[in-house]
């Protein structure tokens, strides 16, 4: 892994899960996912196994959507199901925050895949006009980073002394949900706090992003610090959820953070969402049976209400 990006050093440690990737029983790799998911809650990875022509044909596809006029994007406007496209404006990560600027498109598994009628499932709004490269690319970018999640959670799992599957016993229909978030350039701001997503920790599962070299994103630590989460070469970001903290009881952090809409040029994010079926039971006592932990509660039904939340569009999507 190359560290000569701007910015290279960070608080944020860098992890080698090549060895899970190769289907190695590696403990050492497991105890670093589990040291750094305690603390800050954010990892970097390399030797991550997704080729970059799976990351470059994504990136290229999503410019292509953004630079599409509104009133074409709004022709697959994001549905009931969290599907398709999220003008600016359409998420607000806080009850009392502004309303995000960015703009994103969102699908997940289609056909087979879907779980039942729950909310986050159903069918996937494609752009309609010569746009079959697109859809190519973005089932490549969701199916190689959701088994990238599964290989984690694999290692989490490891990490704790449970077999590689405990975190995904009940994952054949999976909840996951992929997004290209595009953040446009702010050079006139007009407040202070001028975040393309407020201050936030991730609702699901495991999150796994691709950012780029514009750089943005900002992690609060244990400290209460806002540190820098540069872009490095080849690497993804990977962060723990609300979910898997509120499964492991506190043992994995979901942690707070932001990103600062870009001055001089426009910032563009490939993101994976990993959640587990929607029947799933998040209960800390399976993990830990003498836990004073939360009640269990099913991954379906955590998820519809922190989503309701958090988008307006739910309140009249079709």
């Amino acid at each position: 892994m190359s560290r000569d990006s701007p910015g290279a050093d960070t608080a944020i440690p860098v992890i080698d899960v090549g060895p899970l990737i190769r289907g190695e029983h590696c403990r050492q790799t497991a105890a670093a996912l589990r040291d750094a998911s305690q603390n800050p809650g954010f990892i970097y990875i390399s030797g991550h196994g997704i080729a970059s022509t799976i990351i470059d044909d994504a990136r290229s596809s999503a410019r292509t959507f953004f630079a599409l006029a509104d009133a074409e994007k709004s022709r697959i406007l994001v549905s009931r199901h969290h599907r398709g496209w999220l003008p600016q404006g359409g998420a607000r990560m806080a009850d009392d925050a502004a309303a995000d600027r960015k703009e994103s498109f969102i699908w997940g598994s289609d056909g087979q895949g879907w779980a039942g009628d729950h909310s986050l499932s159903g069918p996937n709004l494609w752009p309609v006009k010569d746009f079959d490269e697109f859809r190519r690319a973005a089932d490549a970018w969701f199916d190689a980073a959701q088994q990238l999640a599964r290989v984690l959670l694999g290692g989490f799992a490891t990490s704790l002394g449970q077999d590689p599957g405990f975190f995904l016993q009940s994952s054949d229909r999976p909840l996951s949900r992929a997004s290209y978030v595009y953040y446009p350039a702010q050079p006139a701001r007009t407040d202070v706090h001028h975040f393309g997503v407020g201050p936030h920790t991730d609702f699901g599962v495991l999150t796994v992003l691709c950012q780029d070299h514009v750089g943005g994103l900002q992690i609060e630590n244990t400290d209460g610090e806002w540190i820098d989460a540069p872009y490095i070469d080849d690497t993804l970001i990977v962060n723990v959820g609300d979910l898997l903290a509120r499964w492991t009881n506190g043992t994995f952090r979901s942690a707070s953070h932001r990103v600062m809409s870009p001055m001089s040029e426009d910032r563009l994010s490939l993101v994976l969402a990993f959640d587990p079926n929607p029947e799933t039971s998040i209960d800390p006592r399976a993990l830990f049976p003498a836990a004073d932990g939360p009640e269990p509660i099913t991954c379906g039904d955590y998820l519809d209400g922190r989503f309701d939340r958090a988008f307006a569009y739910r309140d009249n999507a079709v």
